[in-house]
């Protein structure tokens, strides 16, 4: 019902409108066409003036009313930066449309049309242009810089220390792969590929994929660098880690790469944002077909006791795929009750 009631006063609002502009074009021909014109500016001045104040007034409540309840800290050192980055690069812009809506909003009140007053035109004027071209290049040069350095820092090589996680993209989930005890991951190609034993198409005549295993959802320990080696096994795909600051496109047959260093575990995040049910979430960031939608995995960030704990448990696929290969024993045949009886007779 209160929906129905607002769709009306809306309606009313604009007939309302409709009728004062009908009226006004009446006013305009009993009084003439100049001094309703400079009537009508009178109005839309004052009206400015309204929309600026009740614009800015609006823009601090809203302010108010949701700061800190939009957004989490970066849940990753690398993260920090891209926050700060955003942060500086709002205050920047949200000064200058300040300034820039004020100046707009008044002049449209101070300069309408008045008797006596003529508007001044000059086509010219080298000071303000090299005002208004150096400055904002100056502006937008720094903030460019700002994130070309933390571009840089992303995509530059991960620490010789930093645990490796590879993660493959495929139509509508992520395959994830560890490097076993030895801490390399083994060759794959993609004619290897079987979604029943061997998803991401590993060689087994690579001594290196005897200790791989796969997983359903990412564990990683906090303080410790990680390094994302991504792929995609059909469509163009795009690692999101919303809580971590990142993202880097899975494109089939270009590996790519990121890394990252969480910050808090998964405990510490749930008791941050209060909220038992919290969990990182891994997601594609690239619309990649109608599964889209679905295509997400789990973080679990943790200490190094809980995750090689974790790891322990774990079965390399290679130990997977022979055991599904290797067919069963067969069954022992059944003894003869009539040898046996003349036996022993």
């Amino acid at each position: 019902m209160s929906g129905y009631l607002a769709v009306l006063v809306v309606v009313l609002i604009f007939v309302v409108i409709f009728q004062i502009a009908k009226a006004s074009e009446y006013v305009s021909i009993l009084k003439g066409e100049k001094k309703s014109r400079q009537q009508s500016n009178k109005v839309n001045g004052f009206l400015m003036i309204v929309f600026l104040v009740v614009g800015l007034v609006g823009v601090y409540y809203c302010n108010e009313l949701l700061k800190g309840k939009i957004g989490i800290e970066s849940a990753s050192v690398q993260g920090e930066g891209y926050d700060t980055m955003l942060k500086w690069t709002l205050i920047i812009t949200g000064i200058v449309f300040i300034i820039t809506q004020i100046l707009l909003f008044w002049f449209a009140y101070k300069y309408q049309e008045k008797d006596g007053q003529k508007a001044f035109y000059f086509p010219h004027n080298n000071k303000l242009e090299l005002i208004w071209t150096v400055i904002p290049a100056i502006t937008l040069t720094i903030l460019i810089a700002f994130g070309l350095r933390q571009w840089f820092r992303l995509t530059s090589d991960a620490p010789k220390d930093a645990m490796v996680v590879e993660v493959t993209g495929k139509q509508f989930n992520w395959l994830v792969r560890y490097p076993g005890k030895d801490g390399q991951l083994g060759r794959k190609f993609f004619k290897n590929i079987n979604d029943a034993n061997n998803p991401v198409g590993q060689d087994w005549d690579d001594q290196l994929n005897k200790d791989d295993f796969m997983a359903t959802e990412i564990h990683l320990v906090v303080n410790k660098p990680v390094k994302f080696i991504i792929g995609s096994r059909d469509v163009i795909h795009d690692v999101g880690l919303a809580a971590f600051r990142m993202k880097m496109d899975a494109v089939p047959g270009i590996p790519t790469t990121l890394w990252i260093t969480p910050k808090y575990t998964t405990k510490e995040m749930k008791e941050k944002m209060d909220n038992p049910d919290y969990v990182y979430e891994l997601s594609c960031d690239q619309m990649c077909g109608k599964g889209h939608y679905s295509m997400k995995a789990n973080i679990v960030v943790e200490s190094q006791e809980e995750f090689d704990a974790w790891a322990a448990k774990q079965k390399a696929q290679y130990d997977v795929a022979h055991e599904s290969a290797t067919p069963a024993p067969a069954a022992a045949p059944a003894a003869d009750s009539t040898q046996k009886a003349v036996a022993k007779n």
